[in-house]
């Protein structure tokens, strides 16, 4: 899956098997579904996904 680095200022491509997706409740009881990894320089990454996408990844939860 394919990620921002901010602090290298450029998009990163991570493997599957770094990936765990989450859920971010708010306040309201809005839900905002998300892949987190971390880069090979030790940059945490997160990615905000769609309810599909994140229902369709096989990978670990936090």
């Amino acid at each position: 899956m394919e990620f921002y680095n901010v602090k290298k200022r450029q998009k990163v491509d991570v493997s599957d098997n770094h990936l765990k997706k989450t859920i971010y409740e708010g306040k309201g009881g809005q839900k905002r579904f998300a892949v987190r990894s971390v880069d090979d320089d030790g940059t945490k990454l997160t990615k905000f996904i769609s309810k599909d996408t994140y229902d369709s990844l096989q990978v670990p939860t936090e």
